[in-house]
């Protein structure tokens, strides 16, 4: 059984999203860039980043090159339908989700939950619904997810973040020695998009500070693709059972909402509902850290951690790939104990590993398997093979309480 590494995966939809706006302080009239908005593209950049490793996009097609349109729900369901007939797939997140309707988000969210449900061995990263507002009505952010048991399998993150990426724009030299610029277009005091490059020969003041506004703009995206990362950096330097927080994102310089301490914890706690979100938050001399790791379970006693969900996800499919010899094999005392010894020698590494509680692994886990125990003689009649197994997994120290008393001097 390996070590676990989690891919981020990602659900590409067909068109070009609203671009961000650039605001140029100069004596020359304000420009808006227009360059094409790739969610995904600047998705999988935060997740290599943030040190991601191995990563699939499951392409619904191609982005319009025509005017921006709105994501279509249809095409990435369809994404996810084909998603769910691969094998290798352990993390899923969907960087274009919030330029979706909330009905649609809503939609979308329920269907890849059920998807990691059913799958049992996957789990969802998501965006907050307008995660890039301060004022977020917060009540009917937490509604787009479902309150079945599938919430278990997912987790959601805000703020948004102010990235240091930029728009994407190329310059090429133009006969008359002036640089032309393509993939970048302005608009000059309302007016229609124009082309950096028609600027060149027009005004040169003009071009040069739509070049400088388009270089210097930096983008704000939803975080789902940087979390990512951090989720497959953390598995391959920890694994997957230590907390992805704490931890800090590259290519950030801020949230877009700055959060206070007293804020993130009435965010990561839901007394009513239990849809915890995950904060991220900036920290003086630290940058800016992932702040939480509580699922959308996050009143379940047994499901509300990240780690402890995904190591339990871990655990059952390593054994379930590891025993799978033991099919057509004669269901009988020898071939309980086999089993019974192979699950053991995993456990007990993970136990080593720091994976699970205890001083000793009879602390750690137990493992039960055979007739009159967890099978029946029917339960053989009919070619079950049954196998209890119960793990004791650790859990992230989500509050640190100091206790400062003081002691007045006796007389």
């Amino acid at each position: 059984m390996s070590k676990h590494e989690a891919p981020g995966v990602y659900i590409e939809e067909v068109s070009a999203f609203p671009p961000p706006i650039v605001e140029v302080d100069s004596a020359v009239p304000a420009f808006v860039a227009q360059s094409a908005y790739y969610p995904i593209y600047f998705a999988l950049q935060m997740f290599f980043d943030n040190r991601g490793r191995r990563c699939y996009v499951a392409s619904v097609g191609a982005y319009s090159t025509s005017s921006p349109l709105t994501p279509d729900l249809a095409a990435l369901t369809q994404g996810l339908t084909a998603l769910a007939l691969e094998e290798d797939v352990t993390l899923i997140a969907v960087p274009e989700a919030p330029w979706l309707s909330v009905t649609d988000y809503t939609t979308l969210a329920a269907t890849v939950l059920e998807q990691c449900r059913e799958r049992r061995d996957r789990f969802a990263i998501f965006d907050l619904f307008d995660g890039a507002n301060p004022n977020v009505d917060l009540p009917a952010a937490r509604a787009c997810f479902p309150d079945g048991r599938e919430s278990m399998y997912g987790a959601v993150y805000y703020p948004d973040l102010g990235t240091t990426l930029t728009l994407p724009y190329v310059e090429t030299p133009a006969t008359d020695g002036k640089r032309m610029t393509s993939n970048a277009s302005v608009r000059l005091n309302g007016s229609a998009p124009i082309d950096v490059a028609s600027l060149a020969g027009a005004s040169q003041t003009q071009y040069d500070t739509a070049v400088a506004a388009v270089r210097g703009y930096r983008l704000t995206i939803p975080p789902s693709g940087a979390i990512a990362g951090v989720y497959v950096a953390n598995d391959a330097a920890h694994g997957v059972w230590q907390a992805p927080a704490n931890a800090p994102l590259a290519s950030v310089f801020a949230p877009v909402v700055m959060l206070t301490s007293r804020q993130a914890e009435r965010l990561g706690v839901d007394p009513s509902g239990g849809k915890s979100v995950n904060t991220i938050r900036a920290f003086p001399g630290k940058g800016t850290l992932v702040w939480g790791a509580r699922t959308l379970a996050g009143n379940d006693a047994e499901w509300k951690y990240v780690p402890v969900r995904r190591f339990l996800t871990v655990i059952e499919q390593s054994i379930t790939r590891s025993t799978r010899w033991a099919v057509f094999e004669p269901n009988n005392a020898n071939t309980w104990v086999r089993i019974r010894g192979v699950i053991e020698n995993y456990l007990t590494v993970k136990w080593r590993d720091g994976a699970l509680m205890g001083t000793t692994p009879r602390e750690a886990f137990f493992i039960r398997c055979g007739l009159g125990d967890t099978m029946t003689a029917q339960d053989i009649s009919d070619g079950r093979l049954i196998v209890d197994i119960g793990v004791a997994p650790v859990r992230p120290a989500e509050f640190v309480v100091i206790r400062i008393s003081h002691q007045v001097q006796a007389a």
